[in-house]
Order: C-alpha cells, then sequence, then structure tokens
C-alpha cells in the first residue's frame, strides 16, 4: 500500500480546491481513467487526507512566497522614491505646515496669499502685523505720519518672497515705514488654486455675458495687479513705493499704469521686459514731418483738382485703398481666429501629463543650477539659499501650478485697448530707478539701458561684479542706491512743495 499510494502521489497532478474531496475524485476520475479504474482500489479517505495536507503545505509555502515577494517589491519602491532638486516628493505638505514665524496670509479671491511685512509696529513674530479684515477700498483714511511711502516688492518668476529676504528689514528702516512682500499665486507659500472654468447656459451665451461667468485666473497677469493693489490699499497709504525683481518688474509697471496717481516711485531691478529698440521722441517726431507731408501732398493736389484726368485716378485710388482696407481686414479678422485656435491648441498641449513630467524634469535638471548662475559668484551661493528656493517644491501641487502659471504667460494677451507694454513706457511720470547687474547671465544689462532710455527722466545703475539678483548679491550696495535715490526725489518734492507755497 505504501508503494502503491507513492505511484499515486507522483502521477496524480495538483488539485485546484480539496474543499469537497468527493467531488475532487469524480472530477478526476473524468480527467485521468486509466488511473481511477485500475483494480488496486488504493484510493481512501485517509490516502485523501494526506494528498490534502501535502497540498495545503505546498500551498502556505507558495502564499508565504507570494507575501515575501510582495514585501521585496514595496522595499524596492520606498528606495526609488522621486526627488525634484533634491526635494522630497513622496509626502507634499500645505503651504501654512511650511511657514516661518513671521509669515502672514490673508484671502484674496479665494487664494491664501502668504507675505511677509517689517516697519514700524511690527512684531518679531509677525502676528497682528496688518488687519486683512478691514475695508481695503477705504484708502483715503489718514495715516500716520511716515518719513516715507511705504513699500511693495514683487519677486521674479521661479522665485518667491524670500528673494528680499537679505533686504526686507533694512528697507523698512531705509523709508521710515513698512515693507510687504508677497508670494505671487504658483510660487512661495501662496495657495495652488485650480478651478474648472464654469459653463454657461444657453441664455447667457446669447446675451454675450459668458465670460462675466469665468473665474479669474489666479496665475494671469491682471489677478497679479489686483494682488498688488490689494496690498497698496491693505496699507492705507495714499501713495506707495513699487519694487519690481526680474519678472516683478513687469507687474510693477502693469499696476502703475493701472493706478498711477498711487505709485510715488518706481523701482526696476533686473527689469525681465522688452523695451522699444527706438526712442520714443524720435518715432513722435517722424509722424509729425510724415502728418506735414501729406498736407502739403493734399494742397498740390487741391491746385491740380481741375484735371479730369487727375479726377479719375483719384476715385481709381479711392477703391484700391477700399479693397486693401477690406482685404487687410479680412487677413487681421483670420490672423484672430488663427490666433485664438492656436490659444487653445497650446492650452491643450500644454495641460497635459506630458507637460506636467517636463516641468518636473526642468526644475528637477536646471533649478538648482538657475539659481547659482544667477549669481556673478556662485561661491556665495551657500545651502541655506538654495533651501530658500526648493522649499516651495514641498507644496501640494507645485507643478500643476507652475504650469499653468506657464500657460498664462504664453496665452494671455494685452487689452486691445491699451498699445503693447514697450510703447507705454514712455507715459511713465513718476521717479523710477533702475538698478542692474554688469555681469547678468539671465537679463543682460543692456536691457536695462535699454529701459531706462525708453523711460524719460530715469535712473540707471549698474553694479559692477554682480549677476541676476543685486538685492541680494549686493545687499548693502543694494540699500545704499536706493537711499541715494528716495534722498534725491524726496528733495525735490520737498523744493516743489515750497515753490507751491511761496506766494
Amino acid at each position: 500500500m505504501t508503494s502503491g499510494f507513492h505511484n499515486a502521489h507522483l502521477q496524480t497532478p495538483q488539485i485546484p480546491c480539496l474543499s469537497n474531496p468527493k467531488r475532487a475524485v469524480a472530477h478526476r476520475s473524468s480527467l485521468f481513467p486509466s488511473i481511477f479504474t485500475s483494480p488496486a482500489g488504493f484510493w481512501k479517505v485517509h490516502d485523501l487526507s494526506r494528498i490534502s495536507l501535502d497540498f495545503s503545505c505546498k500551498a502556505a509555502s507558495s502564499a508565504g512566497a507570494a507575501d515575501y515577494n510582495e514585501q521585496m517589491l514595496g522595499s524596492k519602491k520606498k528606495k526609488k522614491s522621486q526627488k525634484i532638486a533634491g526635494i522630497e516628493q513622496d509626502e507634499l505638505l500645505d503651504p501654512v505646515e511650511l511657514a516661518d514665524p513671521d509669515s502672514c496670509f490673508c484671502e484674496f479671491k479665494g487664494v491664501h496669499i502668504h507675505y511677509k511685512v517689517a516697519g514700524e509696529g511690527v512684531e518679531e513674530s509677525g502676528a497682528n502685523v496688518l488687519s486683512v479684515n478691514q475695508d481695503p477700498s477705504n484708502v483715503n483714511q489718514p495715516s500716520k505720519k511716515r518719513n516715507g511711502f511705504p513699500m511693495v516688492l514683487l519677486h521674479g518668476f521661479g522665485a518667491s518672497l524670500f528673494s528680499w529676504d537679505r533686504v526686507l528689514k533694512p528697507l523698512a528702516q531705509c523709508i521710515g515705514s513698512k515693507v510687504i512682500a508677497f508670494d505671487r499665486p504658483a510660487f512661495g507659500l501662496t495657495s495652488r488654486i485650480f478651478n474648472e472654468p464654469k459653463t454657461a447656459n444657453s441664455s447667457t451665451q446669447s446675451s454675450g455675458e459668458e465670460t462675466d461667468l469665468q473665474p479669474l485666473n489666479p496665475y494671469c497677469m491682471t489677478f497679479s495687479v489686483l494682488t498688488t493693489m490689494y496690498f497698496i490699499n491693505l496699507l492705507v497709504a495714499e501713495k506707495i513705493i513699487l519694487v519690481g525683481h526680474s519678472a516683478g518688474s513687469l507687474v510693477a509697471v502693469n499696476t502703475y499704469f493701472e493706478a498711477p496717481e498711487r505709485v510715488a516711485a518706481l523701482i526696476l531691478v533686473a527689469p525681465a521686459f522688452a523695451a522699444p529698440l527706438s526712442s520714443p521722441p524720435k518715432l513722435v517726431k517722424e509722424n509729425h514731418q510724415e502728418t506735414e507731408n501729406q498736407a502739403n501732398d493734399d494742397g498740390s493736389r487741391s491746385k491740380v483738382g481741375s484735371n479730369p484726368f487727375r479726377k479719375i485716378m483719384n476715385v481709381l485710388s479711392k477703391i484700391s485703398t477700399y479693397i486693401a482696407l477690406a482685404v487687410t481686414g479680412t487677413l487681421k479678422a483670420i490672423a484672430k481666429i488663427a490666433n485664438s485656435l492656436f490659444k487653445k491648441a497650446l492650452k491643450s498641449i500644454l495641460r497635459t501629463s506630458f507637460a506636467a513630467a517636463l516641468i518636473r524634469i526642468v526644475i528637477d535638471k536646471f533649478g538648482i543650477a538657475g539659481v547659482k548662475n544667477a549669481w556673478y559668484d556662485r561661491s556665495q551661493v551657500t545651502d541655506d539659499i538654495l533651501k530658500g528656493y526648493t522649499k516651495p517644491l514641498r507644496t501640494k501641487g507645485w507643478d500643476k501650478a507652475l504650469l499653468e502659471f506657464v500657460v498664462a504667460m504664453l496665452t494671455d494677451s494685452e487689452s486691445e485697448s491699451n498699445p503693447p507694454l514697450s510703447q507705454r513706457l514712455k507715459d511713465i511720470s513718476c521717479p523710477v530707478l533702475i538698478v542692474t547687474g554688469d555681469t547678468d547671465r539671465l537679463v543682460p544689462s543692456w536691457n536695462a539701458v535699454r529701459v531706462s532710455r525708453a523711460i524719460p527722466g530715469s535712473h540707471l545703475v549698474v553694479i559692477k561684479n554682480c549677476g541676476h539678483l543685486p538685492q541680494e548679491e549686493k545687499a548693502e550696495e543694494f540699500i545704499s542706491i536706493v537711499q541715494k535715490f528716495l534722498q534725491k526725489i524726496g528733495g525735490a518734492a520737498e523744493e516743489e512743495e515750497i515753490l507751491q507755497t511761496t506766494p
């Protein structure tokens, strides 16, 4: 019996289920009739139980191996945790959890804005700095007497209010008033908001009110300008000084054109926007000369207006002009439609998972290198500085928000009622200081020279042996330059007041 059982055990395949032994035997007899019709008759209950025990052991060992493999795979996954610019991406946090002791938050249009403030009456803890519950539209309230105008600091692309850390308090001491720096949406510790566009029903579409239902994109230029205006009102000051660095200079200039009467002065640090190639006054004179020439031509034509041939040519000229205008208008309409379709296609492409992965790759490969490249002396870039710039990478949704900012930057168009910004620089009438480094690798210093030429009466200072971040790399020299500029415009303002009061 022992040898017979041994042979049967070798010839018997593994049983799928042994919860019902009789059913299992019937199942096997149908598959292997040569075994179960033998006269030996060695299949008994105790034999089946032995097979059952043997299979159970094998199944247990198989399950244990599977668990072990899962544990091994899990451990391998943990070891392969993703890092972006040296920052772990497994456990991202809410911005509030990453706040500093002097961090402050306020809500504007559903976005929690992170800001810091320094100056008179400001506690070190940052608590009770400003009353965010006060009505920011009430800007005519009398403020305390101060030695200077308050300041609002605007950081550039890929940065945060950390870029003003070295000069925040010194500037407050310099002007004798409050200085505020805030994180623009998509940067720093300001909350990341992802609003889906609202759809309008047929009645609103027919009435043309669909645009009113669209939420304001927090990553567009308009939102940054409105946020800046909010902080200007929050300071309860008649006028303030706007200081913009790199792409923040663009926000500062746009805010000026939004409310020029509220801006006492502009300080543009390494401005990252294009200036006109030629100076505006020359263009005005040339246009004026062209107008005079056209007037002379009209006068000469009126003298020969009696000539019939001239009349026919004038009619044909007008007809060709109308045709040219019609063709031009049609081409402009086609170009406008094509531009709209291109922007929609671009938005669809940039909002794919591939684009999001590309953003993460770019930040991982070039983020830290970009910070170091912004300095003239890379050896001055300490670990604390790198931590300050990479800290926002620990916030939830940082990559998606940055992608939305890029989409808004590439697809937003200026208002059709206003000319391009480069053509409006000549209309800036407040005092303007432009500061740049002579070795700026990101925005060359010659661009600051062009911006200075385009703004009448602006002051340009080029700091030697300095890169794209004068307020960090040459903080003391930067403060000194700002102080001299403010003293100069302050003295001019006092002289003007004396002249106005003198009978």
